[in-house]
């Protein structure tokens, strides 16, 4: 291929198994000699690290809700530009989106003009699996699928079963893959339990590329890939500072690379340490950012690192910013309260506590503004997923003003003290200019 053609990995919902078939296919195809990229659709921070791992390539997340339209065309044209065949996986089932509409996989592939392969989870069905197919092939027509892969399919006759049942749709069936025995990957109470602590990952994706060569026709699925054309160029969020401390580590391991990259653009100098390490943000950095991750699993360490606690407080002396999301802003607190029910001491840098023993499910895309404590636009689009709670909340300046997906207000979230502030929302791009 002259140049990069794409497609979609998508399923009707949930747990029909697009991530085991997409690591699957990026291994095999990288092992043809293929440079091959992947994406993954909405905000979801764990999926690209196992695109990672099995592509050895970065895979970029593309959000048509949450991302303005010029930011993700510019995104898939990046993730494009070095590589044959790129593959996006999907986010729930393909329709499913934002509550009160957008966002869905199916709304990116018709925004970039790429064809669906279906993943259909096999299990206890027969010739019924020719009415799903043709119901989702005609439900949206800017949404082509292009061909069907079988998953969890028990033996050659089902298979045959399968394959004859949709024969008259005149969608070609492309794989039907057999359920295997320990080809299942651990979860955890935010989805899969992140690349880094599976400990054989790449025996797995080994396994799963050799499944996907044995059971899908992989010149047959290359053969339905699109070219990827669309060129744009957008802006990308500012950077907090000129020199920015960004934690990293498996605590704190939920940024997204598109913003990151976007900061070394505009000039910044990033510079990543690691609280789990007890490394201090650098003294002379003048933003730090705290995103996301897994703090309530490892609160007591973190409560028992004071060289990076007290380089937290330091930088709040000298009047650094500092910006925690999710995680980050639980870390920002006086205290956590872990699963078990166990206090721990943070930085006292915001007057919060959070729970994780009282847990409350928070999710959904969210429509922010803030007044002039961030140096960014006032409107930004963002995401928030949690199971922690506000146990305890004092005074200080709302970070920002909320609402929900549908426009709904919410209410103030986030904190700010002076030049401290954070909330649990994830921002993921600023606000289309109206």
């Amino acid at each position: 291929m002259a140049d990069a053609h794409g497609l979609v990995i998508a399923a009707p919902s949930s747990g029909a198994g697009k991530t085991l078939v997409t690591l699957g296919l990026l291994r095999a195809f990288a092992k043809r000699g293929f440079e091959v990229a992947s994406a993954k659709t909405g905000p979801d921070y764990i999926d690209p690290r196992f695109h990672k791992a099995a592509s050895r390539r970065r895979c970029v997340n593309l959000d048509v809700w949450a991302m303005r339209e010029r930011l993700v065309a510019m995104l898939a044209t990046r993730c494009a530009a070095d590589a044959e065949l790129v593959i996006v996986e999907g986010v729930m089932g393909l329709f499913d989106g934002a509550t009160g509409g957008g966002g869905s996989t199916a709304d990116l592939a018709a925004l970039l003009n790429l064809p669906v392969i279906l993943v259909i989870d096999a299990r206890a069905q027969g010739q019924s699996a020719a009415a799903l197919v043709k119901g989702f092939a005609e439900f949206r027509d800017a949404c082509v699928i292009a061909g069907v892969i079988f998953n969890r399919v028990a033996s050659d006759t089902h298979a045959a079963i399968l394959t004859e049942a949709v024969a008259a749709l005149d969608i070609a069936v492309i794989g039907a893959v057999r359920q295997q025995a320990g080809l299942t990957l651990p979860s955890r109470h935010l989805g899969l339990v992140q690349a880094e602590e599976h400990s054989e990952l790449e025996a797995f994706i080994d396994r799963a590329a050799v499944l996907m060569e044995e059971e899908i026709d992989l010149d047959a699925l290359l053969a339905h890939a699109h070219l990827l054309s669309e060129k744009s160029d957008a802006a990308i969020l500012p950077p907090l500072g000129q020199r920015i401390a960004v934690a990293q580590d498996q605590a704190f391991g939920f940024s997204y690379p598109h913003v990151i990259d976007g900061w070394r653009e505009a000039g910044a100098e990033v510079l990543p340490f690691s609280p789990l390490a007890d490394e201090a943000p650098e003294v002379d950095a003048d933003a730090i950012f705290l995103p996301g991750g897994y703090p309530e699993l490892h609160a007591g360490k973190l409560a028992s690192n004071s060289t990076f606690l007290s380089g937290l407080r330091a930088a709040q002396t000298r009047e650094a910013l500092i910006y925690g999301e999710c995680g980050g802003f639980m870390v920002l607190g006086d205290y956590l309260i872990d699963a078990d029910g166990s206090r721990h001491k943070m930085a006292g840098l915001l007057p919060v506590g959070t729970s994780f023993a009282e847990r409350s499910l928070k999710l959904g895309y969210r429509q922010l503004r803030h007044a002039s404590a961030l140096p960014w636009p006032a409107e930004l689009r963002g995401h928030e997923f949690h199971y922690s709670t506000l146990h305890w909340q004092g005074d200080g300046d709302a970070l920002y003003a909320a609402r929900d997906s549908q426009g709904t207000e919410q209410g103030a979230i986030g904190l700010r003290r002076g030049s401290v502030m954070g909330s649990y929302a994830h921002v993921i791009d600023m606000e289309e200019a109206k």
